[in-house]
């Protein structure tokens, strides 16, 4: 891993260069060494002739909204060349709707109608373009059709998927495809999962800095955060626990922390999951269930096979959220825990999971407001040991809601990364996660224009 110079600083966002690690790690020698085939060659000739560097697809969204407003913004005013210089365009089903954002717009962006139960129009898009960012949720549901083009034609893709099982069936179907075109997918680049697996890769980083070895053990705790759930997330999580209830498979996927490792030698170290209340009795605080560890602690390890295993075979990794101490934070505990073994016990089930979405739960393309969004925040904290007993304590933080205005800005800036920043000889086709596509290179970027911030305490 990269040394960083100011061990007791912020990540310096001056750093241009990506990580050093070895990003074939999870391919063969023969892979990682071979010739470059004509359709790679032909994929990398047709990329500098597209008409786009980003197409956002699921432009109005809710995300996708608040995503497209952000990139126009950010790329108007654009102070770096590549930046500046950007050709992007708007993407969905509906022309009206697309025609009605376009034009809330600052600057002109061209629209592009595409539908996920028409694969030509899909393909029709993504070979003009570089990179496809998509907002079009349940993944499970929708997201397979684009996938599929991507990996076809060669095209980079990011989104901001929370499930799990959906990554599990593309890397399945599509891996070797992706390989073949150079197309590189990066799935869960929200808030689900950047904070926790660039968390991760810097309290490594400043690990090894420090201590000449990294974390064997890391805990994630969540210590503040405020915003609110829209209708999309809403939706993925009853897809999520419809698929579980109807499956009993799906619930082994969804209970096994090495699912999106796809090496034949996957780890078999026991990982603790914090899924009750919990006295935590070094930082004299409770901890309750954190929604998001499912997807979260699956991507870090993947991120670890990714590098070669960097963090160790035995590397162990937790999520949860702080609570205070005493009586107070007790109750909140035991009530977050039965809030959540209800909510999840309710969606399994149709009738209950319908009356929820119907009368209690977020619509469809509702959200939190704008003044919601700005006013959001979110304070995350890593605890790491060393095999040899040395600790660290880092945080991570953002400066919106975590779930819209945080998750447009690290989802633009993913994109953006990837077309412009990420070589396609240093990473190739296949499926990646943010830290090991984009490393350091993307921390720099959120930390310079998304108001997210990595720091050692």
């Amino acid at each position: 891993m990269n040394n960083n110079s100011d061990n007791n600083s912020n990540h310096n966002s001056n750093n241009s260069s990506n990580n050093n690690l070895d990003k074939t790690a999870p391919y063969s020698s023969e892979e990682a060494n071979r010739t470059k085939t004509d359709d790679k060659s032909q994929s990398k000739k047709n990329n500098d002739e597209r008409a786009y560097a980003i197409v956002l697809y699921g432009a109005t969204s809710f995300v996708g909204k608040i995503t497209a407003h952000y990139l126009t913004n950010f790329l108007s005013n654009a102070t770096s060349k590549g930046d500046s210089d950007i050709t992007w365009a708007i993407a969905g089903r509906d022309e009206d709707k697309l025609k009605a954002l376009q034009s809330k717009l600052e600057s002109k962006v061209d629209i592009i109608v595409a539908n996920s139960n028409d694969q030509d129009s899909l393909d029709k898009m993504t070979k003009q373009t570089r990179v496809i960012i998509s907002t079009v949720g349940p993944y499970l549901k929708y997201g397979e059709p684009l996938i599929k083009s991507c990996t076809s034609q060669g095209t980079d893709y990011v989104d901001l998927t929370g499930e799990a099982i959906f990554i599990k069936d593309m890397m399945d179907k599509y891996q070797d495809d992706a390989k073949k075109s150079g197309a590189r997918i990066v799935n869960s680049c929200g808030f689900d999962s950047i904070p926790s697996d660039l968390g991760v890769y810097f309290t490594q980083q400043q690990a090894e800095a420090q201590f000449d070895e990294v974390c064997h053990v890391i805990n994630m705790r969540v210590k503040a955060a405020k915003g609110g759930l829209s209708g999309g997330t809403v939706a993925s999580m009853a897809t999520i626990f419809e698929e579980v209830g109807q499956d009993k498979s799906r619930r082994k996927q969804v209970a096994n922390p090495y699912l999106l490792n796809d090496d034949q030698d996957a780890p078999n170290t026991r990982q603790t999951n914090v899924s009750k209340p919990e006295y935590d009795k070094d930082h004299k605080r409770w901890v309750a269930p954190f929604v998001m560890a499912s997807i979260n602690t699956r991507i870090v390890h993947r991120s670890n096979q990714l590098l070669g295993y960097e963090y160790g075979r035995d590397f162990k990794y937790d999520e949860a959220m702080w609570m205070q101490d005493g009586v107070k934070g007790q109750l909140m505990s035991y009530g977050m825990s039965a809030g959540l073994l209800g909510f999840g016990a309710a969606m399994m089930f149709k009738p209950s999971r319908e009356l929820l979405s119907k009368h209690v739960l977020p619509k469809t393309g509702t959200g939190p407001s704008k003044s919601e969004q700005e006013n959001g925040y979110f304070d995350i904290r890593f605890f790491g040991e060393t095999p040899s007993g040395d600790e660290i304590t880092t945080k991570v933080t953002g400066d919106r809601d975590p779930g819209y205005g945080s998750t447009s800005r690290m989802l633009a800036q993913s994109a953006l990364c990837l077309a412009q920043d990420i070589d396609e000889d240093d990473v190739e086709g296949g499926f990646w996660t943010p830290s090991t596509a984009m490393g350091d290179k993307l921390m720099t970027r959120l930390e310079e224009h998304a108001g997210i911030t990595f720091e050692v305490i």
